[in-house]
């Protein structure tokens, strides 16, 4: 079948990344500056051969198929940038986070029944009053990089960027209480803001997460992250809070531990730290719930469908 050349945005890096597996081209718009949205192909990214950077002032003679929005800016302005013949594309709104104002009564910025609404997670779909819009979930994809968990060190990970910076949404009154009381190190963009070590180059994460003993996921509410999965594929364990979509993927003493008292989320990195067994026990099922349900090959394939679908008009088989 033909390729369908996508016009979207670098909004999320390493979702984009991911999503660029699907086997269609991605065009990226770019300005000078390399602007909010209009970075383009990053350097931290091993991108394929089927991503392309447009200059925003070609766009209007560059022939696409669908336009993916993802980001309510993407929505609310660079859509409105687009020449006329653009916005009439076939659309997808890619939600990539629960709603921020009420978690149960707000309306998604998109109110148009011709534009594919696609939430990374049910819980998400749950939230946003999507209106009339028709509504997918694709489930988050990640990358088998191999079981690379030793867990040698005897301390907890937590991967978050802007942790302080975001505050009691991402956590960050929970992981001070946590590592008041257990040996936990903070990565990610601004980590040292909170009192962690600093960003770790992508390429090295990997490598330098497998040798922690679990994940710790101090989250009350956002959209699944990614880091999480990745953990879990590399053969982590995971303890976190039980909200959001968790619940759905943590089974407790089967693939780590979840729960909404903090003092119980202690004593189960408490016994992680005791018992290196049990940690390599409950990382391997971590890495069999990952291969599972969050495979690569499984969420490009899912994408390919709905983008043919949503570019062949048939936008309710989507839903």
């Amino acid at each position: 079948m033909r390729r369908l050349r996508i016009l979207t945005w670098h909004v999320h890096g390493s979702y984009l990344y991911y999503l660029t597996h699907a086997p269609h081209d991605f065009l990226l718009p770019v300005t000078p500056e390399r602007g909010e949205g209009h970075g383009g192909r990053t350097p931290n990214f091993a991108w394929g051969a089927n991503v392309h950077e447009v200059p925003v002032e070609r766009l209007a003679t560059e022939r696409f198929d669908v336009v993916l929005y993802q980001s309510h800016r993407n929505w609310r302005v660079d859509r409105l940038n687009l020449p006329p013949a653009l916005r009439a594309l076939p659309a997808v709104y890619l939600e990539h986070d629960p709603p921020r104002d009420s978690p149960t009564e707000t309306r998604h910025p998109v109110d148009d029944p011709r534009v594919q609404i696609v939430h990374v997670t049910h819980f998400n779909a749950l939230m946003w009053d999507n209106g009339a819009n028709p509504v997918a979930v694709i489930d988050h994809g990640v990358p088998d990089l191999g079981h690379r968990y030793s867990g040698e060190i005897e301390r907890g990970l937590v991967v978050v960027n802007g942790l302080a910076r975001r505050g009691r949404r991402l956590g960050a009154d929970v992981f001070a209480r946590a590592r008041a009381r257990l040996p936990l190190d903070l990565v990610g963009m601004y980590a040292e803001e909170a009192g962690g070590i600093g960003e770790v180059p992508l390429a090295e994460l990997p490598d330098f997460a497998a040798r922690y003993r679990f994940f710790f996921h101090p989250i009350r509410y956002t959209s699944l992250g990614l880091a999480l999965l990745e953990a879990m594929m590399l053969g982590l364990p995971i303890v976190g809070l039980a909200t959001t979509e968790l619940p759905t993927i943590i089974r407790n003493g089967e693939n780590g531990f979840i729960a909404t008292g903090e003092a119980e989320l202690h004593d189960a990195m408490r016994r992680l730290l005791a018992d290196p067994g049990l940690a390599r026990a409950l990382g391997e099922g971590a890495r069999a719930t990952a291969l599972a349900r969050f495979g690569i090959e499984r969420f490009a394939r899912e994408w390919d469908q709905l983008l043919r679908h949503v570019a062949a008009g048939a936008i309710e088989r989507a839903a």
